[in-house]
């Protein structure tokens, strides 16, 4: 039977169930857990919180009965607790599924984005260290991450999805992790999965490369061409991590698909398995997709990343590689032109796209900073493309070197998130 208690009554050897709170307004990555050490016991009490949820049947009792609130009540489609953690996933959860996704813009959205990409990075950080110490995962403890994430990009998906591709090079294993997750989210709300359909999609995500953590750090971060024997090292990694799940708890069917399939390929040309096409999910599918993007735009140890509308344009010449029917709609998730991809424009000016126009793929919100014919900067102009009376409009991707243009994320994300972000 769980019990609510307030903060201040914690000792160790409980089971904490849940925070009464934020995930973002505490210092854990994971929201149920056994209390076994000093440090986690003064970080929580001093987090702010004043209430949470123990599990007496997994660690220790209070002192004497609590006399308080009756237990928290299971939401629509959720199990009630039980003294197994993974047998009640949800548990953790802290509002119902689609609570807090009222439309909001780009610019409203963008610094909660911001936060929820920082205590992102920090979660995944603290859950590859625990496999790499050889602890076991519980995978549900992931839940308030995703929650964030998924409704992050119910509000506003560009906000997130675009501000999670920025990486600085030493950070991109962690931040792939919560950008797919991101990636997998928009691309269920885009093929019209429901907004729990989209949570587990936005898990299996998150989780995806979770093989990782057990890869040697000086192959997972050499900053040259790996040899064939490193290769096979880094190949393993689904294998690894859907082994590192199993052994866990809380991992999901669809966790577990995704890790294994990932990389496997369409035309059956993929790892670990080979697997021909009628054997994988459509999550695995996603996952395939939106792993790849991610990697191809990203800053990598050994590679600048490539700008999002020529990375839509080679992943859609490489055939057999992904589900036709589900990468289209990854495209019009993101649209043709993402935000940040540098266009040429019918005015002879270069821009970057700063924001997505609903419903017109290709009539996104730019900002025009270069002159073709002047071959200098000009002064930043505003031009949304969809607008009645704008006479510009994108006749191709700039394809040109773009090196020489310097840092032009500042052109579409406000200079604080940026700084945060490390750009």
């Amino acid at each position: 039977m769980l019990k609510k208690i307030p903060v201040d009554r914690l000792r160790l050897g409980m089971h904490v169930h849940r925070l009464e709170g934020r995930w973002m307004d505490h210092p854990f990555w994971k929201t149920r857990f056994r209390l076994d050490n000093t440090d986690d016991l003064r970080r929580l009490q001093d987090s702010g919180l004043t209430e949470c949820w123990i599990d007496p049947g997994l660690g220790l009792d209070v002192a004497e009965p609590v006399v308080g609130a009756p237990a928290p009540q299971p939401g629509p489609g959720t199990a009630p607790p039980v003294a197994e953690p993974a047998a009640a996933p949800h548990c953790a959860t802290r509002e119902p599924a689609g609570a807090g996704t009222a439309p909001r813009s780009m610019a409203a959205e963008m610094k909660e984005a911001a936060a929820i990409c920082d205590r992102g990075r920090e979660a995944v950080v603290a859950m590859f260290g625990e496999a790499r110490m050889g602890k076991t995962i519980d995978a549900s403890g992931c839940l308030d991450l995703v929650d964030d994430i998924s409704s992050s990009i119910l509000r506003n998906p560009g906000a997130l999805v675009s501000l999670a591709r920025l990486k600085t090079k030493d950070g991109y294993t962690y931040m792939h992790s919560v950008a797919v997750c991101a990636l997998m989210v928009a691309l269920g709300r885009q093929i019209g999965m429901s907004v729990d359909e989209c949570r587990t999609a936005g898990q299996a995500g998150l989780m995806h490369d979770i093989g990782k953590a057990l890869m040697p750090l000086e192959v997972l971060n050499k900053p040259g061409k790996l040899t064939d024997a490193e290769f096979a090292v880094i190949r393993s990694h689904p294998e690894r991590g859907h082994g590192v799940l199993l052994e866990g708890q809380g991992a999901t069917p669809e966790m577990l698909d995704v890790v294994l399939n990932h990389h496997e390929r369409i035309d059956g040309a993929g790892y670990p398995r080979r697997l021909p096409p009628e054997q994988l999910s459509r999550l695995a599918r996603m996952g395939a997709i939106c792993d790849v993007y991610d990697a191809i735009t990203s800053n990598r140890p050994y590679k600048d990343g490539w700008d999002p509308a020529e990375s839509i344009a080679r992943m859609a010449s490489w055939k057999g590689q992904f589900d036709t029917t589900l990468f289209t709609a990854f495209v019009q998730s993101l649209g043709i032109y993402p935000t940040g991809s540098l266009v040429k424009l019918a005015s002879q000016r270069v821009a970057i796209v700063a924001e997505q126009t609903p419903g017109n793929m290709v009539a996104p919100v730019v900002m025009a900073f270069y002159s073709l014919r002047s071959q200098l900067r000009i002064a930043p102009q505003r031009l949304d493309l969809a607008r009645a009376g704008c006479n510009d409009r994108i006749v191709g991707r700039h394809t040109e070197d773009a090196s020489g243009f310097g840092n032009l994320d500042e052109l579409w994300a406000d200079p604080e998130v940026l700084r945060r972000r490390g750009r």
